[in-house]
């Protein structure tokens, strides 16, 4: 039983090693001066901060997390919201078509956003949203993922909660507001680190919908160290580094969260 947990230790440390060998790459690489070629793993004069503070500059960092925070944090919202009110409604209530309106919702997990890239800018264009916040958060303010997440996690817990509160006299938005929600805090906070995640990491949506200076997000900024025919790879690594330490903050502020709310939300029907 020993050797055995021994032995599942190791395979497990070996497969964290694979996994996070990338990013020990690049926080190595960033450790060498801006404009030198990387020779080798780690710089021989020792690792230096020099590339971070050179690409804090002219990154315009400051400018660039403010707007991918606030965009991460809009849509986040908005999301939860929309995905809390459509998985109550299709968990719990009855209505003509239901069945259909979740295969469509769950339908257009497999469509890529790129494919809707053109109705979805000439519907932003028309509403004169272009180069505005409105065109970086309304396209993906609500999602398939969330919607059929918040659905299965309501499906697990029990029918009689809601039941008890009703026949007290409550309402269904007090049933949700202060009974369900409380208790989908796991798959809240799942869906918040998800859509987070995801939206700090959008490159597409600024790229496409948005041209000014001041509406740049930090993917925008980590695109602009790529060069056209050469890279300084030192600075390009602790751009990545800074952009990156945000959701690792994050990510490991909510996995307990994350963890239960995957582990709790089942596939029932």
């Amino acid at each position: 039983m020993v050797a055995l947990r021994v032995g599942l230790t190791l395979v497990l440390a070996l497969g964290a090693l694979l996994v996070l060998s990338p990013f020990l790459v690049v926080l190595c690489t960033s450790g060498w001066p801006p404009g030198t070629l990387p020779t080798q793993l780690l710089p021989p004069q020792g690792w230096t901060w020099q590339s971070y503070q050179a690409a804090w500059q002219q990154g315009h960092f400051i400018l660039a997390f403010v707007n991918s925070t606030f965009v991460a944090l809009a849509v986040t919202a908005l999301q939860l919201v929309t995905s809390a009110l459509a998985g109550y409604a299709l968990a719990r209530l009855s209505f003509p078509g239901q069945r259909f309106i979740l295969l469509l919702i769950l339908a257009t997990l497999v469509i890529p956003f790129q494919l809707l890239v053109i109705p979805i800018f000439l519907i932003l264009k028309a509403a004169h949203l272009i180069n505005t916040y409105g065109a970086l958060i309304l396209p993906t303010a609500a999602n398939g993922f969330g919607v059929f997440l918040m659905r299965q996690f309501f499906l697990t817990l029990p029918v009689a909660l809601e039941e008890a509160a009703l026949l007290d006299g409550a309402t269904r938005w007090q049933v949700l507001w202060h009974i369900l929600l409380p208790l989908s805090r796991p798959a809240l906070v799942t869906l918040f680190i998800f859509t987070f995640i995801g939206e700090w990491n959008d490159l597409f949506k600024p790229l496409v919908f948005t041209t000014k200076p001041e509406l740049m997000t930090v993917q925008l900024s980590l695109a602009n160290f790529q060069e056209q025919f050469t890279n300084d790879w030192p600075l390009m690594m602790a751009a990545a580094v800074i952009a990156t330490v945000p959701v690792m903050i994050l990510f490991i502020l909510g996995q307990r969260q994350l963890i239960r709310g995957i582990a709790t939300t089942g596939l029932k029907s």
